[in-house]
């Protein structure tokens, strides 16, 4: 069976085409800058990549040239898109009412719409392109794969802030973690690797990319994660500014004068990495900076060291909350990419950790775990 999977943003419409039974991506590519002049196509197919520009005003559009390049007689991959057996939706926020991920009703659209208020720049998009799949791929199932759903097995202790309880049962405030699909996947791979059953290991996943989380995952099941009721808890980012003083938030308010959305800004897209270094949030443009002279290369190693300490402070933390451990798995761009990252924590912890403990370099690969669990409901359903 093949599986589309998508993932659109407010002006892009990511995808992969996958071949499910051989856990083979066919195609791949995304449509961006929808909306605008300028909006383009990126396929690539058997090794052969091709840019061109479209005209391309809503998401409608986007997927109506997605399914057009699948199809197309000179560049496509399939030859109608009756070949296509479902379509898996990144979707960020499922609240706590998706556990797994869960094909979509018109009951399930109605509840993402709920939980875009806890996921204002991602859900509503999900839905855009929910909706025009809908209408272009006619009668083909689709499911949702939700962000938050591999965390929903955290116990409240986990998942719940020090506030009135009721502010909780009134707006849902909570940790909800994100990356779910990236810890998901990882874990269940490195237990391949391990050649042990996930429900034997206690392993820590480390997602670190732009956006950066970890989860303590317990005989397979998340039970604690850094990123909390948005994306903004935890570790040091790109540009967000991970755990902070709340009372942090007031004062910069007062002192500089600033709305709630320019404290949103300053938090979410200028600190982290960017914010500390002055140079970028891009961890290679960071290390090159680091081995410098002058203020931007000292301010560039207090941004790695930042980052570092709190990587190696939530392993030790995750540690003791598991009770054991037998893993450290990175990934993402920046887990996936800096060899000397692993080694430096892996020595820094090594009177910390016992020697057993494996640290590993796992890519991850979200799209084909949304593809496997749209292939398996869709399969279950017509089964039944």
């Amino acid at each position: 069976m093949k599986i589309l999977v998508i993932n659109c943003g407010s002006s892009s419409a990511k995808y992969q085409l996958f071949d499910v039974k051989r856990y083979k991506c066919l195609a791949r590519g995304i449509v961006e800058r929808i909306g605008s002049a300028h909006s383009g196509l990126k396929y690539e197919v058997n090794g052969c990549k091709m840019v061109r520009g479209v005209a391309c005003r809503d998401h409608d559009v986007a997927i109506r040239i997605i399914v057009n390049i699948l199809t197309d007689p000179d560049h496509g991959i399939i030859r109608s898109k009756d070949e296509i057996g479902g379509i898996g939706h990144r979707v960020v926020h499922g609240g706590e009412e998706f556990k797994v991920s869960t094909r979509i009703t018109p009951k399930v659209i109605r509840s993402i719409e709920k939980f875009s208020e806890l996921a204002p720049l991602h859900n509503p998009p999900a839905l855009l392109g929910i909706r025009a799949c809908s209408r272009i791929l006619r009668g083909i199932e689709q499911v949702a794969v939700f962000d938050t759903s591999f965390h929903q097995t955290m116990p409240p202790k986990a998942f719940l802030y020090g506030l009135p309880f009721k502010l909780y049962k009134k707006y849902g405030i909570r940790k909800y973690g994100f990356h779910g699909t990236s810890h998901r996947f990882v874990a269940e791979r490195a237990a391949e690797v391990l050649g042990k059953h996930p429900g034997k290991l206690k392993l820590i996943t480390c997602h670190l990319g732009n956006g950066c989380s970890m989860a303590a995952v317990k005989h397979g099941k998340s039970i604690d994660t850094t990123m909390g009721f948005t994306p903004l808890e935890g570790l040091l980012m790109g540009t967000r500014s991970g755990d902070l003083d709340p009372a942090v938030v007031f004062f910069i308010m007062e002192k500089e004068r600033v709305s709630p959305e320019r404290i949103s800004d300053i938090l979410n897209k200028e600190s982290g990495l960017l914010g500390v270094s002055g140079v970028s949030n891009d961890m290679r443009d960071i290390i090159g900076a680091s081995k410098k002279q002058g203020v931007s290369a000292r301010r560039s190693k207090m941004a790695l060291e930042i980052f570092i300490h709190r990587v190696e402070k939530y392993i030790g933390a995750y540690q003791a909350v598991m009770n054991g451990l037998d893993a450290v798995i990175f990934t993402a761009g920046i887990g996936e990419n800096s060899p000397w990252l692993v080694k430096r924590i892996e020595r820094d912890l090594k009177n910390v950790v016992p020697p057993r403990v494996k640290f590993l370099v796992i890519p991850t690969n979200e799209e084909l775990l949304i593809a496997r669990d749209t292939y398996n409901i869709i399969k279950t359903k017509r089964s039944n």
